[in-house]
C-alpha cells in the first residue's frame, strides 16, 4: 500500500520577506512623482514670473552688487572672536539643552513606552511640532518674550533641535535589543532603571552621533540668528547689509563660510573616531568574550564545573579593569564637555529677574494665540512658501544629480573634476540659506525671486551631496558587467546604475523639499517672499492670534510633506 503524504504535513513555504509593490507599481509612482514635479516647477515659475530674460536680469544684477562687495572689509580680530564665541556658545548651550530635553522625550515617544498611555502620543506631537517650525520662527517669538540677546537665540535652538534629536533617539531605543530590559523588568526594576541601566548605555554612541550632527547643524543656524536680534555673529551682518556696507557684510560672510567650513570638518573627524572607537571596543569585547569563553571552558573541564560561566561581565576581560589610557580620555573628554556646556549656559546671562520678567510676556503671547486667526492672505502666503520650496527643490534636484554624476567615483569622467567639484559644493553648503536670501533681496529687491533662487542654489549643493553619497553605495557589478562586454558609458549607467538609483533617487529628493519648506519660512522673514515675513509682522504687531495660525499651517504642510516622503520611501525601496 503507497502511502501518500497529507498537505497539511507539507514543508512551509519560505518566508518570502516585506511585502513590496511590484516593479510596474513602484516604476508608476515614481513617474507620476516625477509628473507632479515637473507640475509644480512650471506652477512656480509663473507664480514668481520666472524666464530666461528675467533669470539673467537677475544674474547680473547679482554679479554687480558681488563687484560692489569686492574686496570684503573684514572687522577686527577682537570683534570676530567675540562674535565667532558668541555665536559657538549660543550653538552649545541650544544643543546641549536639547539633549537633555530629548532623552527622556524619546523613552517616552517609543512603541514600548510602559507608562500612562497618553503620554506617548503627546510625547509625538512634541517632536512633530519642534521639528516643523524653522529656529529662526522660535528666535522671533523669543526675541519678542525674553527680549534681544543670545538668551533667545540658545532657547530657539534648542526647541527646534528637540525634534530632530528626539525623533532619530526613538528609533534608535525602538531598535535596541529588547532583552535586556525585559530581564531587568522581570527582576523588579522599574521603568526609568531599566531605562538608565539598560538601553541609553545600548544607545549611547548613537546619541553622541546625532547630537554632534545636531550641533554642526546649529552653529550654521545660529550663525544667522542675530539677523532678528537672537545675538551672535548675525547681528553685524544685518547691521552691514542695513546701513548699505556691502563691503564689511562681505567680510562677515567670509568669517561664517570659514567658519561653518573648519567645524564641519571638526565634527566629521569626531563622529568619525567615535564610531571607530565604539566599533573598536565592540570588536574587543567579541575577541575577550571568545578567548575567555574557551578558557573558562578549559579550566571548567578540569576543575569539574560544566557550567563554564565567566568571572566578568561579557566583554570585560581582566586587563580592562581599572584605568587605562582610553577611559581617562574619555572621562576627560566628558567632563571637559560638561564644563563646556555649563560656561555656555552662564555666558547667556539667565539671571532670574530678567527669566521673571518674561512671564508676563510668554503669557501675554500664550493667551493672544488663541483662537488661531487663519485668513486669505495667510494661505496665500503659505502657497506661495510651498510653491517657492517644491519648485527649488525640483530645480535642484535635476541639477543636484548633473553634479553628483561629476563627483561620484563610480560616475565621474575624471576624477580630478570630481574633486574640484566636491570642493565647490562644500564651500556653497558652508553659506546659510539666509545670507544667500539678503544678497538677493538687496540685489533683485523685495519678493519670492529672491528666495526661489536662495533655495535654489542651497537645494542643489545638498541635492548632490546626497546623491553622490548614494551613488557610490549602490551594487558595482551591473555597471562592470555591462562595461566589460563593450557597452557605452551611457549604457552602463542607464542599464546598470539607474535602476538601482530610483529609490535612493527619490527619496532624497523629497527629503530635499522637506528641508527646503523649513528654510522658505526662514527666507520670508528677510523679505524673499513666503508666509515669513507676514509672520514676523503678525508678532511685532502683536496680532499673536496669526502667529498661531501660521504655525498650524507650517506645522500641517511640513508634516504632510514628511509623510508624503515616508509612503514613497516604504513603496519604492
Amino acid at each position: 500500500m503507497v502511502s501518500t503524504t497529507p498537505a497539511t504535513h507539507a514543508p512551509a513555504a519560505a518566508d518570502p520577506g516585506p511585502l513590496r509593490p511590484p516593479w510596474s507599481a513602484r516604476a508608476l509612482i515614481a513617474a507620476g512623482l516625477l509628473v507632479a514635479a515637473v507640475a509644480v516647477t512650471w506652477l512656480t515659475f509663473w507664480w514668481i514670473g520666472l524666464s530666461p530674460a528675467s533669470l539673467a536680469a537677475g544674474l547680473d544684477d547679482t554679479a554687480r552688487l558681488l563687484r560692489r562687495m569686492w574686496p570684503p572689509d573684514l572687522p577686527g580680530a577682537g570683534d570676530v572672536a567675540w562674535m565667532i564665541a558668541e555665536t559657538l556658545l549660543i550653538a552649545v548651550a541650544g544643543t546641549g539643552l536639547a539633549a537633555l530635553v530629548s532623552v527622556p522625550l524619546a523613552f517616552t515617544a517609543a512603541r514600548d513606552h510602559r507608562g500612562p498611555r497618553w503620554l506617548r502620543p503627546a510625547a509625538r506631537v512634541v517632536v512633530v511640532l519642534t521639528r516643523a517650525v524653522p529656529t529662526l520662527a522660535f528666535a522671533i517669538l523669543f526675541v519678542r518674550i525674553f527680549g534681544l540677546g543670545p538668551l533667545a537665540g540658545a532657547l530657539a535652538v534648542a526647541v527646534h533641535s528637540v525634534g530632530m534629536i528626539a525623533k532619530l533617539l526613538t528609533d534608535a531605543v525602538e531598535e535596541a535589543d529588547p532583552v535586556p530590559a525585559e530581564a531587568a523588568r522581570a527582576c523588579g526594576a522599574g521603568e526609568v532603571q531599566v531605562a538608565v541601566s539598560t538601553v541609553l548605555p545600548r544607545v549611547f554612541p548613537a546619541l553622541t552621533g546625532i547630537v554632534l550632527y545636531r550641533l554642526d547643524i546649529n552653529i550654521r543656524a545660529s550663525a544667522v540668528l542675530g539677523v532678528v536680534g537672537a545675538g551672535g555673529i548675525g547681528v553685524a551682518l544685518q547691521t552691514a547689509l542695513g546701513s548699505l556696507n556691502y563691503h564689511r557684510a562681505a567680510g562677515i560672510i567670509c568669517v561664517i563660510v570659514v567658519l561653518v567650513l573648519l567645524l564641519e570638518l571638526l565634527s566629521v573627524a569626531v563622529r568619525h573616531r567615535t564610531v571607530r572607537q565604539s566599533t573598536g571596543r565592540q570588536n574587543t569585547g567579541r575577541q575577550n568574550t571568545g578567548r575567555r569563553t574557551l578558557r573558562h571552558s578549559r579550566v571548567g573541564r578540569s576543575a569539574g564545573d560544566t557550567t563554564g560561566t565567566p568571572a566578568l561581565p561579557a566583554g570585560r576581560a581582566p586587563h580592562d579593569v581599572g584605568w587605562d589610557r582610553g577611559r581617562v580620555l574619555r572621562v576627560a573628554g566628558a567632563v571637559a564637555t560638561g564644563v563646556v556646556f555649563l560656561v555656555s549656559l552662564w555666558s547667556l546671562n539667565p539671571d532670574l529677574g530678567r527669566l521673571a520678567g518674561a512671564w508676563p510676556n510668554l503669557r501675554g503671547v500664550l493667551t493672544g494665540m488663541w483662537p488661531p486667526a487663519f485668513s486669505g492672505d495667510l494661505l496665500m502666503a503659505v502657497l506661495e512658501s510651498l510653491l517657492m520650496a517644491l519648485g527649488a527643490a525640483a530645480v535642484g534636484a535635476a541639477c543636484g544629480l548633473v553634479l553628483a554624476l561629476l563627483t561620484a567615483v563610480n560616475t565621474t569622467p575624471w576624477r580630478p573634476l570630481s574633486a574640484v567639484v566636491r570642493v565647490l559644493l562644500v564651500v556653497v553648503r558652508g553659506i546659510p540659506d539666509l545670507v544667500y536670501a539678503l544678497l538677493f533681496v538687496a540685489a533683485l529687491g523685495l519678493g519670492p525671486f529672491a528666495g526661489f533662487l536662495a533655495l535654489w542654489i542651497s537645494s542643489t549643493a545638498l541635492a548632490a551631496k546626497f546623491f553622490a553619497d548614494s551613488l557610490e553605495q549602490l551594487d558595482p557589478l551591473p555597471h562592470e558587467a555591462l562595461t566589460s562586454v563593450g557597452a557605452r558609458r551611457w549604457q552602463a549607467f542607464a542599464a546598470g546604475i539607474w535602476p538601482q538609483f530610483v529609490p535612493s533617487f527619490t527619496g532624497n529628493g523629497l527629503f530635499v523639499a522637506d528641508l527646503a519648506l523649513r528654510e522658505s519660512v526662514v527666507l520670508g522673514i528677510a523679505g524673499a517672499g513666503g508666509v515669513g515675513y507676514l509672520m514676523q509682522e503678525s508678532i511685532a504687531t502683536l496680532r499673536y492670534d496669526t502667529t498661531a495660525a501660521i504655525v498650524i499651517a507650517i506645522a500641517v504642510v511640513v508634516y504632510a510633506i514628511e509623510t508624503l516622503a515616508r509612503v514613497a520611501r516604504r513603496h519604492l525601496l
